[in-house]
This record gives C-alpha cells, sequence and structure tokens, in this order.
C-alpha cells in the first residue's frame, strides 16, 4: 500500500508543477502587452491624467465661452428692451396729449384741463420711475444740484435761489438734469 501512495503524491507533484505552467502561461496582457497585475507605468499614469485634465479643460473653456455669449445676448436684449415699462408708461401721457388737441377750438378750459390732466399723469409715472422733481425756489444754491443762470438782486439773502427757469431731476437720487435757477446776490445796494 505504501508504494500506491508514493506513486500518487509524485503523479499529483507532477500535476500541481502543470498546473503552476498551465497558470503562467494564461496569465492576462492588457492592451499594451503588459501583465494586467503588474503595477502602471507611472509615466502611462501622468500621461493618461494629463489627457484627462486637458478634456476637461477644453470642455470648461467651451461652457466659460457659451456662458459668454449668452450673458452677452442678455446684456444686449436689456439694453434693447430695457425702457419698455418706461416707454408703455409715457403711452398714458401721449393719449391725454391727444385728448387735449382733440378739444373743440374755443374751449379753452377743456384744453387746460387735458394738459393739466397730462402734467398730472406724468408726475405720477415718473414717480414710479424713481424720477425725482428738484424744485429749488426759496433753498439755498447747491452746485450739486443746481446751475446758476444768473445772479440778481433781491430780498432774499445772498445764495438763495429766487427763481427756477427750468426743474431739475435725479433717478434714484442720482442728478440727471440740474434746475437751472436764479440766485440771488442780496438786496442792491
Amino acid at each position: 500500500m505504501m508504494g500506491r501512495k508514493k506513486k500518487r503524491t509524485a503523479e499529483a507533484r507532477v500535476e500541481a508543477v502543470d498546473a503552476l505552467d498551465k497558470t503562467e502561461d494564461a496569465i492576462e496582457l492588457d492592451e499594451n502587452g503588459d501583465e494586467a497585475g503588474a503595477k502602471p507605468d507611472p509615466l502611462e499614469a501622468a500621461e493618461a491624467e494629463i489627457a484627462e485634465l486637458k478634456d476637461k479643460l477644453l470642455r470648461m473653456h467651451a461652457e466659460m465661452e457659451n456662458l459668454r455669449k449668452r450673458t452677452q445676448r442678455e446684456v444686449a436684449e436689456a439694453h434693447k428692451f430695457g425702457v419698455e415699462k418706461f416707454a408703455t408708461a409715457l403711452l398714458d401721457v401721449v393719449d391725454n396729449l391727444e385728448r387735449a388737441l382733440e378739444a373743440e377750438e374755443g374751449n379753452e378750459a377743456a384744453v387746460r384741463e387735458g394738459v393739466q390732466l397730462t402734467l398730472n399723469s406724468w408726475h405720477e409715472m415718473m414717480k414710479n420711475f424713481e424720477v425725482e422733481r428738484i424744485d429749488a425756489v426759496g433753498k439755498d444754491f447747491d452746485p450739486h444740484l443746481h446751475e446758476a443762470l444768473t445772479q440778481i438782486p433781491s430780498e432774499e439773502a445772498e445764495g438763495k435761489v429766487v427763481g427756477q427757469h427750468v426743474a431739475g431731476y435725479t433717478l434714484h437720487g442720482r442728478l440727471i438734469r440740474p434746475a437751472k435757477v436764479l440766485v440771488s446776490s442780496g438786496p442792491a445796494k
């Protein structure tokens, strides 16, 4: 019996060596011909990472370019149609002016009433758009809000606004047109 056991053990060893040889022959190779289980080449890994980063950079650049173009279109449209609400509000003023012109000749009261309604709707519309009128008469001259047309002798103290030729306006607190005023030079001497 011992002889058979030795024979089987020897046969088992031969089979194990054959299996090991077959395993070595069956090691898978990757697309580059290198062993699949082997460590990757650091240079190849770096090149792959660079390629991936280049791709991401190109995609991000394209996305930013598209965003820039879209933003430019939106800004152009905002400039083009930014006054739409303002223009629509002005239509009421135009309607009132047209009604005033349709008044019968000789009916000055109707024309005057139409002009007054137009002026009222104008001031109301301007308030809605944060356009405020600067009324300067009786106030101290302020070069940031007023433009002095001339100085005239007056009973008012020197530097007081005594007359207003044209009203000034601000838009959201920023001066868009100064009030054109007459300023007192003080009492005549």
